[in-house]
């Protein structure tokens, strides 16, 4: 049975969908992949269509389901919470210019089991230097630890529990929202979860 259900939106950004799929293939873990095709360009779509056997991803595109032009963030989230609440797993976000290490996945799998109550994990992101990104420039030094946050997490590299996904319905979204991530990040707090920031992970 998987850990989790993987989602990664794709809108073009070639080079940095590549990268990213190619870490999350390889990363340790049992997990379930789903690449969502968000009406990307002719070049993109060939390139998941012939890479989704060699990186063992499953390959939705977006416009076989909806007419909605991009974004269809909304439609995303909520095909993938449907998606992890039958497998009864978590459900994990990782953006398309993301390049995950190779335990990242066990790692946030692990705080999903050893923290207490969470709701959302987001393991924090740096550039090629190492200094943390957006949003996450809050935190001035540098650690490992583990923070029980009220700060909003990015959907960058972040894990939401199964927990969550079942008291949480994604149909509450509202259609004129873009901030998804703040959203759900502060309706987690508001129904008693714990935000965990991992900034060694």
């Amino acid at each position: 049975m998987s850990e989790a259900i993987i989602i990664t939106p794709v809108k073009d950004s070639l080079e940095t969908t590549k990268r990213t799929i190619e870490a999350v293939s390889k990363a340790a873990g049992d997990y379930e992949y789903f690449v969502f095709n968000d009406f990307s360009q002719a070049e993109t779509k060939k390139y998941l269509e012939h890479a989704k056997e060699r990186h063992n991803f499953q390959l939705v595109n977006l416009e076989d389901i909806t007419d909605t032009p991009s974004p269809n963030y909304k439609l995303v989230l909520q095909t993938a919470q449907k998606m992890a609440l039958d497998k009864k797993c978590a459900l994990v976000i990782i953006e398309s210019d993301v390049v995950i290490k190779n335990d990242t996945l066990t790692r946030l799998m692990e705080l999903l089991h050893t923290t207490e109550k969470p709701g959302v994990i987001g393991a924090i992101t740096v550039d090629e230097s190492d200094n943390y990104n957006f949003p996450y420039t809050f935190e001035k030094m540098k650690g490992t630890e583990v923070l029980d946050t009220s700060h909003s997490l990015s959907f960058c590299c972040t894990l939401i529990s199964p927990q969550f996904l079942s008291d949480f319905d994604f149909k509450e979204l509202a259609d004129n929202k873009d901030w998804f991530d703040v959203y759900i990040s502060r309706q987690s707090k508001k129904m008693g979860y714990h935000n965990y920031l991992a900034k060694g992970v």
